[in-house]
């Protein structure tokens, strides 16, 4: 309805019935979840990738140092989301420097979102096999187990990941999430089980109560906030919790309520931490899935 007509309908309807007191309604928020402010970029990251690049550029220097500076350039590249760049470095770096762990555990994060999950596995059993005790690489290889549809290999590998720090509720949430497409129940089992190990202090750990009902999510909403003594920890925290909420609507079957937690959890600008990062692969697989 145009604005002059809607005037026009106003104005008759007082002059018909006369002069009445009216309230103002109040307005209401279109998500009744906590909102935060994108992070943003940090500068001192921006130096770091310029001194970097410097370096590169003039310095003469042995395969295995520019190896490490390119490693280091990419990683500060990805926490700023620049991934295409990240990646570039990456690749460059493995080259020159094929044993350093720590540049597989990253391209196979990427292969991860880009749903090449074949290399990805690749290139986390490289990490494992380079350095046996490195206990993300069975966090990344789970994820992509998960995301490629091998739920029973993924679980094993988060089993892996809990045993080592039995107390973090982050690994117990994604041993739950891989289990649950196998079993739910027993899921929800070892995850009761796994509640009595967590570290309360953990703001994790409410995650893990939400997902077993034992509390509402009115109150987890609520609860973000406590403690929190920084912009960033707060943005951290809506991340984590709008896409564990997420995942709990798209298990439900609310497709539509994940996708928008899953888009706040983009929103929230924070590039390095896996919630945000496989957040965006949701997105990717729900519209691939919407368009088949």
């Amino acid at each position: 309805m145009k604005l002059n007509r809607l005037l026009f309908a106003i104005g008759l309807l007082t002059i018909m019935t006369g002069c009445q007191s009216t309230i103002s309604p109040q307005a209401q928020p279109v998500l009744n979840v906590p909102f935060g402010v994108p992070l943003p970029a940090d500068y001192r990251n921006e130096i770091a990738i310029a001194r970097f690049s410097e370096i590169l550029s003039r310095a003469e220097l042995p395969a295995d140092q520019q190896a490490q500076l390119l490693y280091d350039r990419g990683v500060l590249y990805d926490s700023l989301g620049l991934t295409t760049l990240a990646r570039i470095d990456f690749n460059r770096a493995v080259k020159m420097k094929p044993d350093l762990a720590e540049v597989y555990n990253f391209l196979g994060i990427h292969n991860t979102l880009l749903q090449q999950y074949e290399q990805a596995y690749e290139m986390f059993d490289a990490v494992i096999e380079l350095n046996e005790q490195h206990d993300f690489a069975y966090l990344n290889r789970g994820i992509a187990l998960y995301y490629g549809e091998r739920p029973d290999l993924a679980q094993k590998d988060f089993s892996t990941f809990l045993s080592h720090s039995p107390n973090d509720p982050y690994r117990a949430l994604w041993l739950y999430l891989a289990q649950s497409l196998l079993n739910d129940s027993d899921a929800i089992a070892t995850l009761r089980a796994n509640r009595a190990n967590l570290d309360d202090t953990n703001w994790g750990s409410q995650i893990v109560d939400l997902y077993l009902g034992n509390l509402k999510e009115g109150d987890f909403l609520a609860n973000i906030q406590e403690g929190v003594d920084s912009q960033q920890m707060y943005a951290e925290r809506l991340c984590e919790a709008y896409f564990y909420l997420a995942k709990l609507y798209q298990a439900r079957g609310e497709q539509g309520v994940a996708i928008d937690f899953f888009k706040l959890a983009i929103a929230t600008n924070v590039y390095e931490f896996v919630e945000h990062k496989y957040a965006r692969l949701e997105l990717d697989i729900m519209r691939a899935q919407s368009e088949g």
